[in-house]
């Protein structure tokens, strides 16, 4: 009898580990390895391409689908898809002929913690399809300080697109804690703001758009490291802060007295709870960002601070809302979950008491809801629960919140 021998290489099957035999073929385990290797190649390949072919899609539709997820915030949505809208197009300009060279248009939103300033640039990233990355302005230093270099930024870009440079050319960048960086004093000190006005000057050329040397692995450059050179030219740049104490700014520019005797009539009042929606480039400017770093930012838009009804749609409208979150998880047990209006209710009073903004939320959802998942997975009677006002109370008071709230 013939000796049993791979079809591909020709080995014995006593030089293999492992030979899987067919009708009329045999392959070891060397060959299936390769093949194995080719195929995930192949599916990489595939992706990149797949990749390289962004969904441009019109304002409106962007707007509806970002409804789906984030409630409320109309005029951050509408100034978002446009100016996303018009950076796309502007990738398609390079067949055009003339000397018309539409400009980047680089976002700045301003609103209050728990607004949603994140989630809209994730979700807005996931509706284009194109690598996205956060990264956190409060980590930067000017090169040579402990922390890390702002082209690190780009670093993580390069990871969402798995090392695709076409793909993380054309991305979207959301930084975030922009106000962090802000100038620390207008007075001239002897030390240097290596976190503050120096991170902004280093951050100018970057979202201007240049050839940056990008380390693979992020961290600090050093001479010997393999860098990869990215254009920033077409990538989207879109920066957010809480811009913590910036309504001073503008209510001195206004001449709006945030306290003391009201001598504008209820309007003025009103207007006094959101004077973000008059924030322009001169306010950031007198909160601490360089004029050069604003006039490459040209789109300001801000976010609305969250009343009572917008946090209750934010709890149970959404695709993603927190309450259908929950019900997932105990589907999962079999058991139901049901929020009543009065526990709801409950949940955004305490909520709005915190000032914690949408994030509040969940933290204030955990509270309520952590006894029952502790007890329903070992507890195979129970096969509804239901949270109402005196439910979630009674839980609530347990909680570390309600301690916090009576100190």
């Amino acid at each position: 009898m013939a000796p049993v021998t791979c079809s591909f290489c020709g080995r014995n099957k006593k030089d293999v580990d492992l030979m899987v035999s067919g009708i009329s073929a045999h392959i070891c385990n060397h060959c299936i390895e390769q093949a194995h290797t080719i195929l995930g190649e192949e599916e990489k390949t595939k992706k990149g391409t797949k990749k390289s072919k962004f969904q441009l899609k019109k304002p409106k539709e962007i707007t509806e689908f970002l409804g789906e997820y984030v409630i409320g915030q109309d005029e951050a949505k509408k100034v978002l898809a446009v100016a996303v809208y018009n950076h796309y197009k502007r990738l398609q300009q390079k067949d055009q002929k003339d000397d018309v060279k539409i400009e980047k248009s680089n976002i700045i939103m301003v609103g209050d913690t728990g607004t949603g300033k994140t989630y809209l640039a994730k979700t807005l990233a996931k509706t284009l399809e194109v690598p996205f990355c956060i990264a956190d302005a409060t980590v930067l230093t000017e090169a040579g300080y402990v922390g890390e270099d702002v082209e690190s930024i780009l670093t993580r870009l390069l990871q969402a697109a798995d090392y695709d440079v076409e793909a993380a050319e054309r991305g979207i960048v959301y930084i975030d804690e922009l106000d962090k960086i802000a100038r620390k004093s207008d007075n001239p000190s002897i030390t240097r703001d290596v976190s503050g006005e120096g991170v902004q000057q280093a951050m100018l050329k970057l979202l201007e758009g240049t050839i940056v040397n990008v380390p693979p692995q992020g961290g600090r450059k050093h001479p010997d490291q393999k860098m990869i050179a990215v254009n920033t030219e077409n990538i989207l740049f879109i920066c957010g802060g809480a811009f913590d104490g910036i309504a001073r700014h503008i209510g001195k520019r206004l001449n709006t007295q945030p306290m003391g005797f009201n001598k504008g009539g209820g309007a003025a009042l009103a207007d006094r709870e959101n004077l973000l929606q008059y924030v322009t480039a001169q306010d950031l400017k007198a909160f601490g960002l360089i004029p050069e770093l604003i006039g490459r930012l040209p789109v300001l838009t801000y976010l609305d601070p969250l009343s009572k009804d917008t946090l209750k749609l934010i709890l149970t409208e959404p695709k993603n809302a927190l309450v259908k979150q929950y019900a997932r998880l105990l589907a999962m047990e079999n058991v139901e979950l049901k929020f009543e209006e009065s526990g709801i209710d409950f949940i955004v009073d305490q909520a709005v008491a915190f000032n914690l903004g949408a994030r509040g939320l969940r933290s204030i959802c955990e509270a309520i809801i952590t006894d029952a998942m502790f007890e329903i997975p070992s507890d195979d009677t129970v096969k509804e629960l239901v949270i109402d006002a005196k439910y979630a109370e009674e839980k609530f008071n347990k909680s570390k919140f309600k301690r916090l709230q009576v100190a």
